[in-house]
């Protein structure tokens, strides 16, 4: 394998990316990023902000998204294993609603691009996480919106093996499900 392997999923504009690993016996170098390789893949995005959270078994980030200024993430896992996923939201879309979802750890190393127009969100599957994401657009706090982690109109199958209970924030506890977002946000 080259520095990356783009990997198309079912979703136009979604990949996930295996990175290429060097190692010996002092330990490993890898390239997470490289602008002129993720263009010759076709995506020919700038980041203008790096983020980076730490979460403990069960706690379940999301499914949030910008309204007015959308972000695109390249996201990757530095510590532990998180059931990372996107929906997608771009109304002119022929996969609306339809989500992938992607396991990202430390071990595998695999990073997940998930374009601008996408819901996101990922659920700690080891005893914590650390979780690194690059984003297209600055966070703008008042441009924030959510769908419900477990929206039955999606329908993730969220790995539950081993997680006794699901932690959100009082935020992310009351976001509505995505047919509430297509009447409030897409005038559908």
């Amino acid at each position: 394998m080259g520095k990356f392997n783009f990997l198309e999923t079912d979703i136009e504009g979604l990949y996930i990316i295996e990175t290429g690993i060097f190692e010996d016996n002092r330990g490993y170098f890898m390239e997470t990023y490289n602008y002129n390789d993720f263009r010759a893949a076709g995506l020919d995005m700038v980041f203008v902000q790096d983020n980076q959270s730490k979460s403990k078994k069960g706690v379940l980030r999301g499914l949030h998204f910008q309204k007015k200024h959308p972000q695109g993430k390249l996201v990757r896992v530095i510590k532990g294993e998180v059931f990372d996923v996107a929906v997608d939201l771009r109304k002119s879309s022929k996969t609306f609603g339809k989500w992938v979802g992607v396991i990202l750890s430390e071990e595998n190393k695999k990073q997940f691009y998930i374009p601008e127009g996408f819901a996101h969100g990922f659920l700690v599957l080891s005893d914590e996480a650390e979780f690194c994401y690059k984003c297209t657009d600055f966070y703008h706090p008042d441009d924030e919106g959510g769908i419900i982690w477990n929206d039955t109109d999606i329908g993730i199958k969220w790995p539950m093996e081993g997680i006794d209970e699901i932690i959100l924030s009082e935020k992310d506890k009351k976001w509505a499900g995505i047919k509430e977002y297509k009447v409030k946000y897409l005038g559908t």
